[in-house]
């Protein structure tokens, strides 16, 4: 990860206006406003965002705002543009640099900085980001955050809030599929449907339950078929005769092995 402060050409103080993080390996952007920024000093697409009450602009909006700064990718001569810059593919981060953030329509330029550099309350507000998220039954979420805080995430009126969320709403086997946005910024299906840290943080319900104590009961809990095979001393064909009448149920398929709750295998021993 590279960290630039977005900072004003023509500002006496040289006082930091935003902050740009970039995740090279997944070529991601995003933007962190200040806690005190005022809008009319920053950028206008990042201002209509803070307008809204938001100090994280997504991913989304943050590489629009790169794009306004760099050349475009169907630029006619696009060719010879590389070429001169030593460039062999299009590279908007390379680009990026290369005119250290500046453009023609405003005075605003990008600056490296080291993670040190950054505000102190900075902290609190990554503190908030995800490490973890396990979906529940009844459009639930169960959400790790970096802080140590465990939360239970009623998500079923944000799906409902707009339409391009219906397949996440409508579909289990979709949802059931939630992953986590680069740098723990919110939770995901896909690149577009996406759930913020900080909505998720403020509906969410403590649960007392840490991360390590969750890995703790999977490990302790959660048994492959062979370790389930082993403890009903059975092969791993009546293991599977077991699940076809209804008798055992896999808490997870794949196409060489199953995971089933430990309590359910040993529930079989006792009958």
């Amino acid at each position: 990860m590279r960290i630039f402060a977005i900072r004003e050409e023509h500002d006496p103080q040289n006082s930091d206006i935003a902050y740009l993080f970039y995740y090279e390996q997944e070529k991601r952007f995003y933007i962190e406003l200040l806690d005190d920024a005022d809008p009319w000093n920053t950028p206008l697409i990042l201002s209509s965002i803070l307008k809204q009450g938001r100090k994280t602009v997504n991913s989304y909006w943050s590489r629009v705002w790169v794009q306004q700064r760099i050349v475009p990718s169907d630029r006619q001569n696009l060719g010879q543009i590389l070429k001169a810059n030593g460039l062999d593919t299009y590279d908007e981060f390379k680009l990026l640099l290369l005119s250290e953030g500046r453009c023609s329509q405003d005075d605003y330029y990008i600056s490296e900085i080291s993670p040190n550099d950054l505000p102190d309350s900075f902290s609190e507000r990554f503190d908030h980001k995800i490490e973890d998220v396990v979906p529940l039954s009844g459009k639930a979420l169960l959400v790790f955050f970096r802080n140590g805080v465990t939360k239970r995430c009623e998500v079923q009126s944000i799906l409902q809030s707009s339409k391009a969320f219906a397949p996440v709403l409508n579909n289990d086997s979709f949802f059931q599929r939630v992953g986590i946005q680069i740098g723990g910024y919110g939770v995901c299906w896909g690149d577009q449907l996406t759930i913020s840290d900080s909505d998720l943080y403020e509906i969410g319900q403590p649960v007392p339950l840490s991360q390590e104590d969750f890995a703790t009961f999977v490990q302790q809990r959660v048994v492959t078929t062979a370790e389930a095979a082993e403890l009903l001393q059975c092969t791993k064909q009546n293991i599977d005769d077991l699940i076809r009448r209804g008798k055992l149920h896999p808490i997870k398929e794949a196409p060489k092995s199953k995971l089933f709750l430990k309590s359910e295998i040993l529930q079989r021993l006792w009958q």
